[in-house]
């Protein structure tokens, strides 16, 4: 640690503090600001040339002028980890929000945490339940998988959340999950729903919540994920934990590095955000899977708000090059008054296919989920036939087909939100829906399924 304090400040922008250089420093390592009146604020070097340093000040810059100190203290940004992070409440610096005492630290973490080299990567294969029918039917979720939300404003994305983190678990083992919750520019009330759900339902017991509210700096909303990242894989690595990272709301993270930027003058990509940002959410996403040897696994799920309900706009689309997949939250579906409003068909979960099966769900889980698939999907597309030519101008396969298309919505995808089914209880149900086909249709269905698990063509 230097002795030294620096007073070569020449221009202050947003978040940002400009230094005359005046020593080698280092990317990323950490400076306290000390203000005219003594008090003290953290931050982090950003970039630094020959004769320049830019300083992101986490607290924000109200109060910095020329007579600022500036002590760079020769390490990295780290978070104290320990057991004792489970059922704590932390701000998005780290520092304790619950008015619980200081973290006792174990070790001293870098919150960039250190690449999985890809060959110790065991590749994803155990099944989670969340006992919600449309994800665990048709966009299976995986140990290990990084598989975001889509969603928009105003959608009931944070209570699907919530209820993946209450009722997610293993099928075949009793293992409890740990929730590292992530919250980015959230409001107050967000916050408050959050932390009385998790205490009503006993779940805080069983999580780490780190929170950035939208009133706090926009910078410190840039180290929040990384924070968390952190703490999950201690957890998951070091202390053998299944980990279940969901942060929310990626959209918030993304605009506060569009405005780093814009404060830095970078040159924009697209809708001014920076080029580098699939680099970053790369960073963040990639730090999810599973390693050989270890027992734990982090499984990811990134909620973000598509803004004006584009899923072309770059934070989406970036996301979902990155992730595994993806489920996307309908606004008409919520406007019917289904809850969850999933839209199967835009959703998918690309590691399902390795997963289900005999082993590890039922041996009908893929040709189930092919044909509810497709029955919905043409159901869907008969609706708009409908509106045109009426009813009374189908045939017979089209009407059932039609039919069908409301069941699914009414009965398949509607659940209450303590609603936790099996995954043997939602392929029942599958096979009760498709009864209202005529088997000649289920043409996604393999005979010998049909003549094992249909409610009145078994053959017993």
């Amino acid at each position: 640690m230097t002795g030294k304090e620096y007073r070569t400040i020449t221009d202050v922008k947003g978040p940002l503090v400009f230094l005359d250089k005046t020593e080698p420093v280092a990317f990323g390592e950490i400076v306290t600001l000390r203000l005219a009146d003594g008090s003290i604020k953290n931050g982090q070097v950003l970039d630094t040339s020959n004769d320049l340093v830019v300083v992101q000040v986490f607290e924000g810059t109200a109060g910095v002028d020329l007579s600022t100190g500036v002590k760079f203290l020769g390490d990295v940004f780290k978070l104290p980890v320990s057991k004792d992070l489970i059922g704590r409440i932390l701000d998005g610096a780290g520092r304790p929000r619950d008015g619980g005492p200081e973290i006792i630290a174990e070790e001293n973490a870098d919150i960039i945490g250190a690449a999985i080299n890809p060959y110790s990567r065991q590749s994803p294969h155990d099944f989670i339940q969340t006992g919600i029918s449309a994800i665990d039917c048709c966009t299976t979720l995986v140990r290990g998988q990084k598989l975001p939300i889509f969603s928009a404003s105003g959608l009931p994305h944070n209570d699907i959340a919530l209820q993946i983190a209450r009722q997610a678990k293993l099928t075949d083992s009793d293992e409890e999950f740990i929730v590292v919750f992530c919250a980015m520019g959230i409001t107050a009330e967000e916050y408050n729903f959050f932390r009385s759900d998790l205490e009503r339902t006993g779940a805080l017991e069983n999580a780490v919540l780190f929170v950035n509210l939208a009133d706090d700096p926009a910078v410190e909303r840039l180290i929040t994920p990384r924070l968390a990242l952190t703490a999950a894989e201690y957890l998951a690595f070091e202390q053998d934990y299944h980990v279940l990272v969901i942060y929310t709301d990626m959209t918030n993270y993304c605009d506060s590095l569009r405005q780093i930027g814009a404060a830095r003058e970078e040159v924009p990509g697209r809708r001014g955000y920076p080029g580098y940002m699939y680099t970053d959410l790369a960073m963040l996403y990639e730090r999810a899977g599973l390693v050989k040897g270890k027992k734990g696994s982090i499984t990811q799920f990134p909620i973000l708000t598509m803004p004006g309900d584009d899923i072309t706009h770059p934070i989406p689309d970036l996301s979902g090059y990155i992730t595994e997949g993806q489920i996307v939250i309908s606004r008409e579906l919520h406007q019917a008054g289904i809850y969850p409003p999933i839209n199967v068909l835009p959703s998918l979960s690309r590691l399902m296919g390795g997963c289900i099966g005999a082993k590890t769900t039922r041996e009908d889980h893929k040709s189930v989920s092919d044909q509810m698939y497709a029955g919905y999907a043409q159901g869907r597309e008969l609706r708009g036939l409908v509106a045109i030519v009426g009813e009374d101008a189908l045939n017979e396969r089209d009407k059932q087909l039609l039919d069908f298309s409301g069941l699914f919505e009414d009965q398949f995808l509607r659940q209450s939100r303590d609603e936790d089914r099996s995954i043997d209880e939602t392929l029942d149900l599958c096979w009760d829906l498709m009864q209202n086909i005529s088997t000649k249709y289920l043409v996604r269905l393999d005979q010998q399924w049909i003549d094992k698990y249909h409610p009145t063509d078994k053959k017993e």
